[in-house]
């Protein structure tokens, strides 16, 4: 009988940490007038330097797990990869673009931040879930460095498509820049720190010391833009406390809809439990930082699409972590019969 893998109790809380933080951020808002007119006002380019350091300080470690030599496994067994893949980048993005706009008419806004959120693929806790789930884990590195690479070149122009459907103005070439600025960067100095620091250190430091206390780093840097998004935002929550109940329900129906797809698909296409359950989490999962710094960098730290977005954060967590015991049920229950991958 193996020991049960379980995350740090810093990660198993984190929905309440969120929650806490959104707290604090708006009894701020109450307290302390004009606090968030002051951060927002210290600004290089439009872009909130405190805010803006936050959110590399969330970006950064997400592109320490992107292996380049890992890219090139992937023919050693295409199937659940390119299922990824497709999930990611077709079925999330229509499947979010189509509830926001049943669900968010009228609220082009939170129609924004639901684009967001489906159109960006995790790249970085989705390691995590692989591994309390027991997944293949190779092929979970190889996913997340293949989704890290894809999302500078097709997160934009999804998001761009989607909202010129929807007949949103978006400002396209703030959305470029803030994809250069907030991933082009942190995946260049991710790659180039990797092999810094691999090459003078080891590999086993990296893992073992270097990557797990930037990843808390990270979390911090991510709830600290929380408190200031609220406290920029709570006075408008207070007078709308709808409008996150109401981006709320399209993220947890979409949620329903791609997780019962993957589940479908990898039924389908016989894949053993340790590679459907990983195509599951990886093809229903979303990169809340990057939209959360989209958001901010498109349309500021006080913004509707900016809070929409955190809903993602909210909601992802307990999202995942039950994808993860749905699948050991499945396991155990049969569902997927195919062979597994050695």
């Amino acid at each position: 009988m193996t020991d049960e893998k379980k995350l740090g109790v810093f990660e198993r809380y984190l929905p309440l940490w969120v929650a806490v933080c959104m707290a604090i951020g708006i009894a701020l808002a109450l307290t302390i007038p004009g606090l968030g007119e002051s951060i927002n006002a210290w600004q290089i380019g439009g872009i909130s330097v405190p805010i803006g350091v936050c959110l590399f300080l969330m970006m950064y470690p997400a592109m320490l797990n992107i292996k380049a030599s890992e890219l090139r496994k992937l023919g050693r067994n295409p199937k659940p990869i390119l299922l990824t893949v497709v999930s990611n980048w077709v079925i999330a993005p229509i499947v979010g673009f189509a509830l926001a706009n049943l669900f968010l008419a009228g609220n082009p806004e939170l129609i924004v931040a639901i684009i967001l959120l489906s159109s960006s693929p995790c790249t970085a806790m989705v390691l995590v879930w692989g591994y309390l789930a027991e997944g293949n884990q190779e092929q979970n590195v190889v996913n997340t460095s293949l989704n890290t690479a894809t999302i500078i070149i097709l997160y934009a122009p999804v998001v761009a498509l989607l909202t010129g459907i929807s007949s949103i103005p978006l400002d396209r070439a703030a959305l470029f820049i803030s994809v250069l600025v907030f991933i082009g960067i942190p995946l260049l100095l991710g790659l180039v720190s990797r092999r810094s620091l691999v090459k003078w250190k080891g590999q086993m430091w990296f893992d073992e010391r270097y990557r797990p206390a930037v990843g808390k780093v990270a979390l911090m840097a991510l709830l600290t833009t929380l408190v200031v998004l609220f406290s920029l935002n709570g006075l408008v929550m207070l007078e709308n406390p709808d409008l996150l109940v109401l981006v709320s329900i399209p993220l947890l129906l979409g949620f329903a809809v791609v997780v019962g797809y993957n589940l479908i698909v990898t039924r389908v296409a016989g894949l053993g439990y340790r590679e459907g359950v990983i195509t599951v989490i990886i093809g229903s999962s979303s990169h809340f930082e990057i939209a959360i710094a989209t958001a901010v960098a498109m349309y500021g730290v006080g913004s509707i699409p900016a809070l929409g977005t955190t809903m993602g954060l909210f909601w992802e967590v307990p999202v995942m972590l039950g994808i993860v015991y749905l699948g050991k049920y499945l396991r155990d229950n049969d569902f997927w019969r195919g062979e597994e991958m050695q």
